[in-house]
């Protein structure tokens, strides 16, 4: 390994970087005790965090679509959860994208959200509802909407694990590659800060504020957490409803709909990989092409959940056993990057510097995904590869010197994700 003065200029140094830092973050956790292996399935099947019973109740609850009668809008972009989480499994990714918009202020240069917030909406319960974003607006992005499966585990990841990573990334780089930490407020504590990991800008820092955000402003419909209703370009849309907030309220079995999004989340198993792809020559070559170039830098192999009965967001959650001492590979460090294909929109708690900077996408379920990158522009792999730019450019530059049997190997290697 090169000095941390020294500019990183050859293969070889890169993937002694890069092991080292696979080792760092499976160790990260360890004093919580023997780590084990997350359990990975795309079938329907609880993790264990639930019982299969109540995990087939709860994927009900997720996947049944809202109507008006139990709150959905008055804007809204989705009837479901399922609606945007569905390949392959329930909970899965999707090719739906949600609009946001805003504009940079003249005198400060400063972005402003567009009026009633930055999220877009494109359906409306009555057609009076004006959801034409004004021209005014012309800071415009299209976002996919990413899988939910495994997120307990990521949920469950240390603070201090994404901080040393964070740290590792600039040292051994020598600056060059610098993921951000944004702290976000996790809604259930009050608001109290927790590194964000959730989203493409890591708006979030816990499954609870993900769910609560996402059933207010893709579904409209109030929570606990947000119990104030979502207006039209500024407008309100109070005349259009007919249920009081918070529309989502606990039913008789002591649990509301958000609650069951909740457990259901948690108790998903992480994507896995297609083990006989992944077993060939071709894939495992590939691993180390991948290793070697620096892809393992920001997409890291390797990360250990905290150990069980660590409390998490902000004393709010405490990790279950089923949960933490946990090995996952999501091929991500959870960090915000400039790869040159930002946005434009900042996450409110980070600043404008955020603003084209974008979460690393983790890799995992990565052949379960027609459409690449945050905003589904890049149709395969090697485009997506490709559209890197910004810190990820010494990357790129070692993978332009690739064979092209080296290509196909990195190539295989990331269709067995």
């Amino acid at each position: 390994m090169k000095n941390k003065n020294s500019e990183i200029s050859s293969s070889f140094p890169i993937l002694l970087v890069c092991l080292a830092l696979s080792l760092l973050f499976i160790g990260v956790a360890a004093a919580g005790g023997p780590a084990s292996e997350a359990p990975a399935g795309f079938d329907n099947l609880t993790n264990g965090f639930i019982s299969q019973s109540i995990y087939d109740a709860d994927r009900a609850v997720f996947e049944k679509p809202e109507t008006v009668a139990s709150g959905l809008g008055p804007i809204y972009n989705g009837q479901s959860c399922f609606e945007c989480h569905r390949n392959p499994v329930p909970g899965g990714n999707s090719i739906i994208s949600v609009a946001r918009a805003g504009h940079h202020d003249p005198a400060s240069g400063m972005f402003v959200p567009a009026p009633g917030g930055v999220l877009m909406h494109v359906h409306a319960i009555n057609p009076a509802i004006d959801l034409n974003i004004p021209a005014s607006e012309n800071v415009r992005s299209r976002r996919k909407a990413t899988s939910v499966l495994g997120d307990g585990y990521v949920e469950a990841i240390d603070d201090a694990t994404l901080l040393a990573i964070a740290n590792s990334q600039r040292e051994e780089s020598n600056g060059r590659i610098a993921g951000v930490v944004v702290m976000v407020p996790v809604v259930e504590a009050g608001n109290t800060l927790r590194v964000g990991r959730f989203g493409w800008k890591s708006q979030h820092a816990s499954v609870v504020s993900f769910s609560a955000d996402a059933y207010l402003n893709e579904e409209g419909v109030t929570n606990r957490y947000f119990p104030v209703e979502n207006t039209a370009l500024g407008k309100s849309v109070a005349e259009y409803k007919s249920l009081a907030d918070p529309e989502d309220e606990r039913h008789s079995d002591g649990f509301s709909h958000l609650d069951r999004f909740v457990n259901f989340i948690r108790a998903t198993k992480v994507p896995p990989r297609d083990e006989k792809l992944a077993a060939t020559a071709d894939a495992r070559a590939g691993e180390q092409v991948f290793q070697r170039i620096g892809c393992g830098f920001c997409h890291v192999a390797s990360i250990q959940t905290a150990p069980a009965g660590t409390k998490i967001n902000g004393g709010q959650y405490q990790v279950p056993e089923v949960l933490g001492d946990k090995v996952i590979h999501p091929y991500s460090d959870f960090l915000l990057h400039a790869l040159g294909t930002g946005d434009g929109i900042p996450v409110q708690s980070g600043g404008d510097s955020t603003a084209n900077k974008i979460r690393t996408a983790p890799l995992w379920g990565l052949r379960t995904r027609p459409e690449l990158m945050h905003d589904g522009a890049s149709a395969t792999p090697e485009g997506a590869i490709l559209r890197h730019g910004g810190e990820a450019q010494l990357v790129i530059d070692e993978f332009l010197k690739l064979s092209p049997r080296q290509r196909k190997e990195l190539l295989t290697f990331l269709s067995s994700l």
